[in-house]
């Protein structure tokens, strides 16, 4: 008792004690990591495959499912394990790496950014758009985002190093959580919240803000636009976009307001439900989705 030190685990106490819930949550969380991986995964292989499909837009669709991949493959096959083998440890070294991942893949907020400025290029300059959306533009937009983030990640993960830990740390998650990490630590920090909260509002804040103005000159321009057929053809290319970004910030509110079930759920359901918006809502991917499986 009163040990402080850097030691070798921590205990994650999942998302509810009770024995009789677990065989429920490992099939519930097995289907829906099942669902989300084969989604995205045949998301990505329909962008690469339609050569009809290679355009701004789709490229970022095929990152975001590649990262929603990455994302929920972070945190839940370490849950899927734990509930198998009755076992609620994960190691100092398992826990900084989840957590590291875990912000890095968290990189949708960027990306749904790029799709909403491909979005307002395509819509109210659409004369410009092959000009100004080149591929070369594209790839460094998605590059500096995957660098921002990186390096985001690695000043949490080397503030995190610096702090001590109790023996017998239990993190009230079946995941490990950058806020409760720092909460749980047993030395001072204050540094490590302060730049929690410069990187929450850098970058969550900044992203939110590129899609509102993209959006608010969408609908300038649709406004301004005397068919309305063309009003519908120009903002249904949004739908599926608008739905994701309604989708992606909803849930991050609800992760603030909500239960630790609800919580856990937010990590797995935005992955999953991504690539059947994106295919159920748009003409093209349900044509190359068709075309790839037949």
């Amino acid at each position: 008792a009163g040990n402080q030190t850097k030691f070798s685990e921590f205990f994650l106490m999942g998302l509810s004690e009770d024995s009789e819930l677990q065989p429920l949550f490992f099939g519930l969380f097995l289907s829906m990591y099942l669902v989300a991986v084969l989604g995205s995964l045949f998301t990505i292989l329909a962008v690469s495959s339609d050569t009809h499909l290679h355009s701004p837009m789709y490229f970022f669709l095929s990152n975001l499912s590649f990262v929603d991949i990455c994302f929920i493959t972070t945190t839940v096959p370490k849950m899927l394990v734990n509930i198998q083998t009755q076992s609620k440890v994960i190691s100092y070294t398992g826990c900084l790496t989840q957590v590291y991942f875990f912000i890095i893949f968290g990189l949708d907020n960027f990306l749904l950014s790029l799709m909403a400025y491909d979005r307002f290029v395509a819509i109210c300059h659409p004369l410009h758009y092959t000009v100004i959306m080149k591929p070369q533009l594209c790839v460094l937009l998605v590059l500096m985002s995957w660098a921002i983030i990186f390096w985001a990640s690695l000043l949490h993960i080397l503030l995190i190093t610096q702090l001590k830990f109790c023996i017998g740390t239990e993190i009230p998650h079946f995941f490990c959580e950058l806020a409760q990490i720092i909460k749980l630590a047993c030395s001072d920090t204050i540094i490590n919240n302060i730049f929690l909260y410069v990187a929450t509002v850098l970058l969550g804040v900044f992203p939110l803000s590129g899609v509102l103005f993209s959006y608010s000159q969408i609908v300038y321009s649709l406004m301004s636009m005397s068919s309305s057929g063309g009003k519908y053809k120009a903002f249904s290319t949004c739908g599926s976009h608008l739905s994701v970004v309604a989708l992606f910030y909803g849930t991050a509110l609800g992760v603030c307001l909500s239960s630790t079930v609800i919580r856990a759920s937010q990590t797995v359901v935005t992955p999953m439900l991504n690539p059947f918006i994106y295919s159920l809502r748009n003409k093209d991917m349900k044509g190359a989705l068709g075309r790839m499986l037949c």
